[in-house]
């Protein structure tokens, strides 16, 4: 009975210490909760852009052999209205593409060439006022890299190949001439013309996902245009004169947009639990 007895003292003192050592041991740390990576999408999406343009030009010239002898000042454009649509593909979470096609409202159009008095005699000077407008219908193909998304907003940049149909409209030089103390107008009018030209871009902006489908752009565009140029010129009266027409050269704009991106084949989000009533 006493072995018993002893054999079970021995045994609860034997948990005890063990179970002493074990309150000594430090307690692991719980394991740190990693989020699931984002899900990879693909899909179509169509887009909608407005947005403005501030536009310049490298140069105003004509085939006149004596265009190079005037010196220009205050050649450039007022801002203008921009809308697109476009279909796209979203390849992943980082890279997509799209079509759009652009219409550039008419920008009004301002600017002087001048000779002063030495240039072509000492008694001769010449200014000629420039006016008119030019607007723009650009197809383009454009691709962008996502750089990442952070509460719900992801910056991009990209870029784009197309073609822009330049139209110019109204171009009209009002001339003023003084030759040997004798002053004179004239005035110039160049038939609306358009040709199409190679163009280019370059993009960068921030998406933020509104919902699921339904992303909001806001982005800025560097747009290379090519040349515009005038039709036939005629005088007050109607009638043909000899100078060419004007081409104005390397047209570019820095464009800053506002746009809308739905995606057209999004995952829908799960169902709501059932609705349980206790009772």
């Amino acid at each position: 009975m006493r072995s018993v007895k002893s054999l079970l003292a021995a045994a609860a003192a034997s948990m005890m210490s063990t179970a002493a050592f074990a309150a000594d041991l430090p307690i692991a740390a719980p394991p740190m909760y990693a989020p699931p990576p984002p899900a990879e999408f693909s899909g179509w999406y169509l887009r909608g852009d407005v947005g403005m343009t501030n536009q310049r030009l490298k140069s105003l010239t004509s085939t006149d052999p004596n265009a190079a002898a005037f010196t220009s000042t205050g050649m450039g454009f007022d801002s203008s209205m921009l809308w697109d649509l476009g279909v796209g593909y979203q390849f992943n979470n980082w890279f997509r593409v799209d079509v759009t096609g652009q219409y550039r409202g008419r920008a009004n159009f301002h600017g002087t060439q001048f000779a002063p008095a030495g240039v072509f005699g000492p008694t001769f000077a010449e200014n000629n006022n420039y006016s008119g407008s030019k607007s723009e219908t650009v197809i383009m193909a454009n691709g962008y890299v996502d750089l990442g998304t952070w509460w719900c907003v992801t910056p991009f940049v990209g870029g784009g190949l197309g073609a822009s149909y330049n139209r110019i409209s109204g171009f009209r030089d009002d001339g003023v001439i003084y030759n040997g103390g004798v002053l004179n107008n004239s005035v110039t009018y160049a038939a609306d013309a358009g040709k199409w030209n190679f163009a280019w871009a370059l993009h960068a902006g921030l998406a933020y996902h509104v919902t699921p489908s339904v992303t909001v752009e806001l982005a800025y565009s560097y747009m290379n245009l090519g040349d515009a140029t005038t039709g036939a010129n005629s005088n007050f009266a109607g009638s043909a004169v000899a100078q060419n027409p004007w081409t104005m050269h390397n047209i570019t704009s820095n464009d800053l947009k506002l746009g809308v991106r739905w995606d057209l084949d999004s995952p829908l989000p799960p169902p709501p639990p059932p609705l349980i009533r206790k009772g």
